[in-house]
């Protein structure tokens, strides 16, 4: 009904292109237009002012010669003011901002080792906005945003850098390993160094002692007992220490079978050799 009487709706974020016999004549904005068709007034079309977005995916290869497929995010919208050149100049919008693109890119990446492609993603996004932003403006566009969301190498380089990375990773591990375990083993030497340290003095201590014990013994059985002289109380002393080694050999789970002359004349003959050993020992 609107259409027989002329009227015409345009919507919000959307502008009308009204032509008179053919000809352009207006961009109509958001509201309702009164437009007789009798006098050739009609509408041409309808332009979104929004914001539309364009994924472009460009395949290239690196200065290093690597494969790869860049996917660039292209943000744009028709300008209101030149919507008539958005309007007739262009019949592909789409098209013609996926070939910029493909221009800029493979003139841009191929200057780029694959590594500073991937840290360099902003300046490639920049480039592409800029050379977008000269050659759409002419047409009536805007270009809203412009980023770089992916660079795809081939799946075998992708392979090859994680196994690069890993093995760096490998190596890294590998050497806090090793400096752990020498840290540990540094550790474990001071601690053995440190014990046998005191183990040693403890010997030593115990040997004074009975050092001192014996003195004082034979000191007390010299002056209870009238008429014995320190060897005979060494010698007594050397008799009670055999018989208790020969206990301790006797009672040993663990001991093996020792053969080793038994009786008066054995004892006798140690506690000589005993002797006679601390005094070869002090005359040399």
């Amino acid at each position: 009904m609107g259409q027989v009487l002329g009227l015409v709706q345009v919507d919000q974020s959307t502008v009308a292109i009204k032509e008179t016999f053919g000809k352009f004549s207006e961009v109509l904005d958001p509201g309702c237009h009164f437009l007789p068709w009798c006098i050739g007034q009609q509408i041409a079309g309808y332009l979104s002012l929004r914001v539309r977005q364009l994924d472009v995916r460009c395949e290239t290869k690196t200065k290093d010669n690597v494969f790869v497929t860049v996917v660039a995010s292209i943000q744009y919208r028709a300008l209101a003011d030149k919507a008539s050149d958005a309007f007739y100049k262009l019949s592909n919008t789409r098209e013609q901002i996926q070939s910029y693109v493909f221009d800029v890119i493979r003139a841009t990446v191929p200057k780029l080792e694959l590594d500073d492609a991937f840290e360099q993603k902003n300046d490639i996004a920049k480039a592409v906005e800029e050379e977008l932003e000269k050659a759409m403006s002419t047409y009536g566009y805007e270009i809203v945003q412009t980023l770089i969301v992916d660079i795809e190498p081939d799946d075998r380089v992708k392979r090859a850098m994680n196994e690069i990375n890993a093995a760096a990773r490998m190596r890294m591990a590998a050497n806090e390993k090793a400096e752990a375990e020498k840290i540990l083993q540094i550790k474990r030497a001071e601690g053995e160094a440190e014990s046998k340290y005191l183990a040693g003095v403890g010997i030593a201590r115990q040997r004074q002692a009975i050092v001192d014990g014996l003195r004082d013994s034979v000191l007390a059985f010299s002056e209870n007992v009238p008429g014995t002289t320190a060897k005979d109380i060494m010698d007594m002393v050397l008799v009670t220490q055999y018989f208790d080694t020969m206990k301790e050999i006797g009672a040993s789970s663990k001991s093996s079978s020792v053969f080793i002359p038994h009786g008066p004349g054995a004892v006798k003959d140690v506690a000589a050799q005993i002797r006679d050993g601390l005094l070869q020992s002090n005359m040399h």
